[in-house]
């Protein structure tokens, strides 16, 4: 397997002229520059507890490539006399504070913001967790420049273990939002559910992998695209969906595709192409007549080689020999269609 910082060595020694990474759309949310150097993952990651580094990165890292991890745990590199960290926490990009939690008891994130950024005309929104301050004054609405300090990178959290001081680190993640009435779909599938954090709650949000989003930066530069990254995930299923007029399709419209021009028949559905962990990556429309059965969600195809590769998002499983939806494979969608 290729090195994360291998990988971005090998595109900074390719590219002509100096390049960095503070040039737009997203900087590293730190001062820790280690995985830019040869074997210098072990000084920008954390795994978690008796763990390697790969444990702080993306994707299907954790209980033996069973349970997704959501972002990057990126390590600190300044303390004070006490060992405590201090480095800054700086935003990914321009864009306006969407939510501050100050209260480290409500959340394993403990101390949280979530800055939300335009780019490309993609509403993308940015995490950063376990912080040991949140700068002062920073309020819901207010505009941050990229590169600005929000906080300070700490080891809140809620959990009974704790953070120590040597894992001491940042949660770093970016994803896009699924619903605009998560508070309400909530209340209708898992009524008596605490939820301290409104539409804001982890769960309506699906993350995105930030190495490739780095990676491309780094190599194509200027000609980076945002949306075509998105469009080029590997699926892991393909569903037909009986629903129509949700938020994602205006959320997101470069991810959905033109419906048959001139057509008489109004669309009634959509085939959403989704990647290992769920990520919706593609829409087509279909009518009416091209919706059989009365299911509002139906299985149309599985990527085995992808689902063994990386299981960690449960989102399907063969049962008798046939390919279902999970119970969270369901319940992603019923909220992604609400």
């Amino acid at each position: 397997m290729i090195r994360p910082a291998v990988v971005l060595l090998s595109l900074l020694g390719s590219a002509c002229g100096p390049v960095t990474l503070g040039a737009q759309p997203f900087l590293l949310p730190t001062a820790n520059r280690a995985l830019l150097e040869a074997g210098g993952e072990t000084r920008f990651f954390v795994g978690t507890v008796g763990k390697p580094w790969r444990s702080g990165t993306f994707g299907c890292v954790r209980t033996d490539g069973q349970q997704l991890h959501e972002g990057w745990d990126i390590l600190a590199t300044e303390r004070d006399k006490q060992g405590e960290p201090t480095d800054a926490v700086r935003a990914t990009a321009a864009g306006t504070v969407a939510y501050v939690s100050a209260n480290p008891a409500l959340s394993n994130f403990g101390r949280y913001i979530v800055l939300r950024h335009r780019v490309e005309g993609i509403e993308i929104y940015s995490t950063y967790a376990h912080l040991r301050r949140i700068a002062p004054a920073l309020a819901v609405g207010q505009s941050v420049a990229a590169g600005q300090a929000i906080g300070t990178l700490g080891r809140s959290a809620n959990t009974r273990e704790g953070i120590s001081k040597e894992r001491a680190h940042l949660h770093f993640e970016l994803g896009l939002r699924l619903s605009d009435r998560f508070t309400t779909w909530q209340q209708k599938n898992s009524p008596g559910q605490r939820n301290d954090h409104g539409e804001f709650n982890g769960r309506n949000f699906i993350a995105i992998d930030p190495f490739p989003v780095f990676r491309e930066q780094l190599r194509l530069r200027a000609d980076f695209s945002l949306a075509r990254l998105l469009t080029q995930q590997t699926e892991l299923c393909r569903v037909r969906v009986r629903a129509t007029g949700f938020a994602w399709l205006r959320r997101y419209p470069q991810l959905v595709q033109a419906g048959p021009k001139g057509g008489k028949e109004a669309i009634a559905g959509y085939d959403i192409a989704l990647n290992y962990h769920g990520l919706p990556f593609r829409f087509i429309p279909r009518t009416a007549p091209e919706l059989k059965g009365p299911a509002r969600y139906q299985l149309l195809s599985v990527n085995e080689a992808e689902q063994q590769a990386r299981p960690c998002g449960k989102l399907v499983i063969k049962r008798s020999g046939q390919w279902q939806l999970t119970g969270a494979g369901e319940r992603l969608l019923s909220l992604l269609t609400f």
